[in-house]
């Protein structure tokens, strides 16, 4: 433990000891320390990432607001993306190495949120009303800050925290302390954002929020908790998001594994592994999955716009990365970077910054979201000494659930103080290691969650083996309106067999963009917003693209967004929902046959009539018997389909694909040419 103890010495001394970097990996019976050469670049393709022997090469603390690199909006409040180019580590044994962390207090004065309760509470509402209700998304993360200022030196109060989290928190995937010389990170993050070993791309979207602070769990509350619908679609949407990102830096998409449970000590979580295998370099990987749904929403265009709408404000280091980039023993890259959640920043000048958010989805009420920032904030507190340590197993009474209220500080920063302990904090004594996962009845509650999932994205899949030999040769062009469903849709398309080429609808739409003649299929993709508006410059192109497709004969399939798109093209009313269909699953009739499948949207088409006569044709409606929401149609050389068959919310999705597929497309001796010339 040389370095450890280095640092640890020049620290007490007050002595700057240079940027270093203090880690425990997921089940590590050990602690790295790192120091390195500081670097600041512009883009994540700047990340050095020199050559050497097998292991971590470069450490980089990756800020929110590099979401501008995939041209997504964010305000810009010019956090550094900041790396260190490590020297060789050094590891300590985990006991050994706490041992001698300082205990010292926390000292924290002006403490509190900076957004108050009831005002945070009002953007939930607004949040929810305002654009989930009107389609703009299925879910969005808006978040807060608990505020204060250290009394004393900021690294000996950060060392302090790390040695409580790293004895008093239960189920992190890293607890670190990162000293860039700009600013301290420390916390203990539950969440794998994306990892890269031996070839293989895994993520990792955690969701549903089990609240339990200052104890452990017990099993009866989180049965309910494993039964309550509004976790189980929260934790469903962040998983489809995920699914997308997975489409475009694994080969063959995402394979879906688990669900699992993550328990902390304050809180429990539900999660599922993603894993596929990928060649993109990883600081690609890194770029393309900026950043995760569970801290921002889906889709995640729209999300972005969302946020920066709400919060009207920088977010600091809050939803990016830490990102540990190196090589293996065959020289192949490496990459494990957890999410910058339940962390604390600290400035040189000791400002503390604890920023935390609630995901919002159409079940949510505004009074769960408020209290689910406090419970997500309680483990970085607590470590702080700003809040009490875990209580034992006996002090299990009281318990709340996701779906309910639990008390909290409303305290706005500046309105009071509030000082961590004036002698030493003992360590909290965590909760006896009692894995509810084992549970007989508890694991029965999470294999249920993938009753009605579509095997797709479950199973393993052979490439080549869902080929279709009648699809052999054909072409599609997928239109992206802004959701990356249409890279799962992509994925899908391919394993039937098809050529897929997927561009986003302004490419597709502006003046000699796209000649219908060279594709057999064009794909209407999904987006959000509101179909009818009149002026949006989306709509407009889109409207104006099918009148295009329509005109000409071309085979079209409308899915989402391009279903509303066809429908009204066609006379139909499109009409918002009262209550928004985002992450819906439900059995549908279409026409002869009946398929579970996965809703997102907040309008439909309607219709009170199987048949409608139109310019293009007649055209047959499978509806919804109750209120006449139009789930799909079918023309001479069109489909559409309201729900998204791509979903891992649609178990019949493949198999309605491919029977729409199979009236659209050209037969192999007509592939390629105009069925409608002129």
């Amino acid at each position: 433990m040389t370095l450890l103890n280095h640092l640890l010495h020049t620290i007490a001394s007050g002595a700057d000891p240079g940027p270093f970097a203090l880690l425990r990996r997921d089940g590590a019976a050990d602690l790295e320390i790192f120091t390195g050469v500081p670097r600041t670049v512009d883009r994540l393709a700047d990340i050095p990432l020199p050559a050497g022997p097998a292991g971590p090469r470069t450490l980089a603390v990756v800020p929110y607001r590099q979401i501008g690199e995939r041209g997504f909006a964010c305000v810009d409040d010019g956090a550094p993306l900041e790396c260190l180019v490590l020297d060789e580590p050094e590891r300590a044994p985990l006991a050994d190495a706490v041992a001698v962390l300082p205990e010292v207090p926390v000292p924290v004065r002006d403490a509190g949120f900076d957004i108050a309760d009831p005002e945070y509470a009002e953007i939930v509402a607004r949040v929810l009303r305002d654009e989930i209700g009107r389609g703009e998304g299925a879910n969005f993360v808006i978040h807060r800050c608990y505020l204060g200022t250290l009394a004393g030196p900021p690294l000996p109060a950060a060392l302090a925290a790390l040695r409580r989290l790293l004895t008093g928190e239960r189920g992190a995937y890293w607890t670190f302390l990162v000293h860039t010389g700009g600013r301290i990170l420390v916390g203990a993050s539950p969440e794998r954002h994306v990892s890269v070993e031996d070839g293989l791309v895994m993520m990792n979207p955690i969701s549903g929020t089990l609240r339990h602070p200052g104890r452990p769990a017990d099993r009866a509350e989180l049965l309910r908790f494993l039964a309550d619908q509004k976790e189980i679609d929260e934790l469903y949407m962040v998983l489809d998001e995920e699914l997308k990102m997975m489409a475009t830096v694994a080969e063959q998409g995402g394979q879906v594994i688990g669900p699992y449970l993550k328990e902390m000590a304050h809180l429990t979580h539900t999660e599922y592994l993603l894993a596929g295998r990928g060649s993109h370099d990883v600081r690609e990987v890194l770029r393309e999955t900026m950043f995760a749904p569970t801290v921002t929403g889906s889709p995640m265009e729209n999300a972005c716009r969302v946020i920066a709408r709400h919060e009207r404000r920088g977010r600091g280091y809050y939803a990016g990365v830490l990102a540990l980039l190196g090589f293996d023993e065959a020289g192949r890259q490496t990459l494990d970077a957890p999410i910058l959640i339940r962390t604390a920043e600290i400035s040189p000048g000791a400002e503390l910054r604890v920023p935390v958010g609630a995901t919002l989805v159409r079940h949510s009420t505004a009074a769960a979201e408020v209290a689910e920032t406090h419970a997500k904030a309680a483990g970085v507190l607590t470590a702080l000494g700003l809040r009490p340590g875990p209580a034992g197993p006996a002090d299990r009474a009281g318990a709340t659930t996701g779906s309910s209220t639990t008390t909290g500080s409303s305290t706005t920063a500046g309105s009071s103080t509030t000082t961590g302990p004036a002698e030493p904090v003992t360590d909290p004594a965590p909760a006896a290691e009692v894995r509810l996962a084992d549970d007989p009845a508890v694991r029965a509650a999470l294999a249920a969650r993938n009753i009605g999932l579509a095997p797709f994205w479950l199973e393993q899949r052979t490439p080549g083996a869902t080929a279709r030999p009648e699809f052999g040769g054909l072409r599609v062009l997928v239109v992206d309106a802004e959701d990356t469903f249409t890279g799962m849709l992509a994925h899908q398309l391919r394993a039937l067999g098809l050529a897929v080429a997927v561009r986003p609808w302004a490419e597709v739409t502006r003046a000699g963009g796209f000649d219908p003649a060279t594709t057999d299929l064009t794909v209407l993709g999904p987006g959000p917003g509101d179909p009818g508006h009149p002026t949006d410059p989306k709509m407009v192109a889109l409207r104006g693209l099918v009148g295009r497709l329509l005109d000409a004969g071309s085979p079209t399939l409308g899915v989402c967004l391009g279903h509303q798109m066809l429908a009204a093209r066609l006379g139909l009313t499109l009409h918002r929902r009262a209550s928004p269909y985002q992450g819906v699953c439900r059995d549908v009739t279409l026409f002869d046959t009946v398929a579970r499948v996965g809703f997102y949207s907040s309008y439909t088409a309607l219709a009170d009539a199987d048949r409608l006569d139109t310019a293009y044709g007649p055209v047959g409606l499978a509806r919804d018997p109750v209120d006449g929401a139009v789930h799909a149609l079918r023309g001479p050389t069109y489909a559409g389909v309201q729900f998204h068959p791509e979903s891992v919310l649609s178990r019949d999705g493949i198999a309605v694909l491919t029977g729409m597929l199979g009236r659209l497309l050209p037969t192999p001796a007509t592939a390629h040419t105009p069925r409608y010339p002129g």
